[in-house]
């Protein structure tokens, strides 16, 4: 039985590093490089700037020198950035240069053994369908001698405008003490150029973690949403009394926020973040027609709070499948509205969205860390607009789970829906029958309070489930996250029992 390739997934490829069709190794590179050249060409843009950059990954140097010199050998202008870059750089770069595309050696906060090929195009984003079923195919008629012609790599300065572009988002003065961990990525110096040149100089670094490392030492998986992969970091914000704790995974596109509380310190899950940047960004638009055209994005796992917060402000949001290809084209197309703040469960934040479209953890720990200073000098504490968005828009709590499955289990649970879940009546949305962009493989059972959104998993073979559950607003905050608690047991019940009843 012949391997099987890789095949395109988010964004690109992404797999181990070993020989043949698939694993990600130089051949698999080069095959893939000359379908994307061969896509460009096809478009008539042939010529065109690409941008290739890299993380400090086992094999990066070498895959990203294989992906521009193919590029140059195909007729096209290459920037070469000549060091390891966070992977927002590189979307930041075909923005700010109207490149014609752009490619990033990154596996992201994938195990060691991972590698993986990031392809961004139309103005700095994701590729989307077909362009990914169209480099696919291309790949896969690449012939076994691909041509490759030298290149220096590249004297530029995009290191440097991004970095005060990512400082810029800040919307106020003051100062907090930060804690920071990269992960042993490409994040840390670059974090910390940007958190000075906005105007934060109290920032203490994990020193296990600040240098790149490509076997990630000091934990079991580089992912800040791991448990016990921010257990140094939170350590360190407890040691220094900081105000804040920032962890970026290792290339720097995501970020994740703690917080000191009554009882100790404790990271926020991406929708808490998502809350409170969303919120934060709206506050400082201009009302009016400014904020009347102003749109949040969040996908259809994440909680339903941005609604309402987009809701308070008079500004619009938009609610789009799972992933950064997809919320960064939130606005697409739509007369009048300009995206201004996107966010994903997942820790991936898009703050800027005229500069990097796609997720930027960088930058989102300037605006975090700006949002702290802000609370700070008015008395006021992370939990406080935590407190304050409850008593708002309602406390929303949400949960996450898999289980080993295939999507099979997501068809089973599609033709045999329940009919209540935490104890009420649910109605059932199948995204495949919706049209066009809104259509996936995912089933949402929704009720008067609680939420559940099942997918299969797009890089493993899992199936995912998304809980939330929503309760009225009222002054009591403290009682109602206890209700919500109970009703966020009840239904987690019920969904590990509805995803143990799958096919056999």
């Amino acid at each position: 039985m012949s391997e099987q390739p890789l095949t395109f997934g988010t964004a690109g490829l992404r797999g181990p590093m070993r020989p043949g069709p698939g694993g990600m190794n130089v051949e698999t590179v080069t095959s893939a490089t000359w379908g994307l050249a061969t896509v460009l060409n096809d478009r008539g843009l042939g010529g065109s700037t690409v941008i290739v950059g890299r993380d400090a990954r086992h094999n990066s140097d070498d895959f990203a020198l294989a992906t521009a010199e193919v590029l140059a050998a195909a007729g096209f202008s290459v920037t070469l950035l000549p060091d390891p870059v966070p992977t927002p750089v590189v979307a930041f770069g075909v923005r700010r240069f109207t490149a014609a595309a752009g490619v990033q050696i990154t596996a992201s906060h994938n195990p060691p053994a991972d590698n993986g090929y990031k392809v961004y195009l139309d103005g700095g984003m994701q590729i989307v369908p077909p362009s990914d079923r169209d480099i696919e195919a291309a790949m896969a008629k690449a012939p076994t001698d691909v041509a490759r012609t030298e290149v220096t790599p590249a004297t530029t300065d995009l290191i440097g405008d991004y970095i005060r572009r990512a400082a810029g988002v800040r919307r106020s003065t003051g100062t907090v003490r930060i804690a920071l961990t990269p992960m042993h990525g490409v994040g840390g110096e670059p974090a910390l150029l940007v958190l000075r040149e906005a105007g934060f100089d109290d920032v203490h670094v994990v020193a296990a973690q600040y240098s790149p490392n490509p076997d990630f030492p000091t934990v079991e998986f580089p992912n800040p949403e791991e448990p016990g992969a921010t257990d140094l970091l939170l350590d360190l914000a407890a040691e220094v009394d900081a105000d804040v704790a920032i962890a970026l995974d290792p290339d720097a596109d995501r970020c994740a926020v703690g917080i000191p509380t009554p009882t100790g310190w404790r990271m926020l899950s991406g929708d808490e973040t998502g809350w409170l940047l969303g919120d934060y960004i709206l506050s400082q638009t201009d009302p009016g027609e400014v904020m009347a055209a102003s749109m949040v994005a969040s996908t259809v796992v994440s909680s339903r709070m941005l609604a309402a917060i987009a809701a308070h402000h008079g500004a619009q949001h938009a609610e789009t499948l799972t992933g950064f290809k997809w919320l960064a084209r939130a606005d697409a197309g739509l007369a009048g509205s300009t995206l201004v703040y996107a966010y994903e469960e997942a820790i991936g934040h898009c703050v800027d969205p005229g500069a990097v479209r796609d997720k930027d953890g960088i930058s989102a720990a300037v605006l975090a860390c700006d949002l702290v200073s802000v609370l700070r000098a008015e008395g006021r504490t992370v939990t406080d607009a935590l407190d304050a968005l409850a008593r708002r828009h309602g406390v929303h709590t949400t949960a996450a789970m898999s289980v080993p499955a295939d999507a099979a289990l997501v068809e089973h649970l599609r033709a045999h829906p329940p009919t209540r879940l935490a104890d009420e009546p649910v109605q059932v949305d199948d995204l495949l029958k919706r049209d066009g962009n809104q259509r996936t493989d995912a089933v949402i059972y929704t009720g008067e309070s609680a939420r559940v959104a099942v997918r299969p998993s797009g890089t493993e073979p899992k199936v995912k489930a998304y809980l939330e559950i929503r309760l009225p607003p009222r002054e009591d905050v403290a009682s109602a996250r206890a209700d919500a608690a109970r009703m966020l047991d009840a239904l987690r019940a019920d969904v590990v029992g509805l995803l143990q009843r799958g096919p056999n």
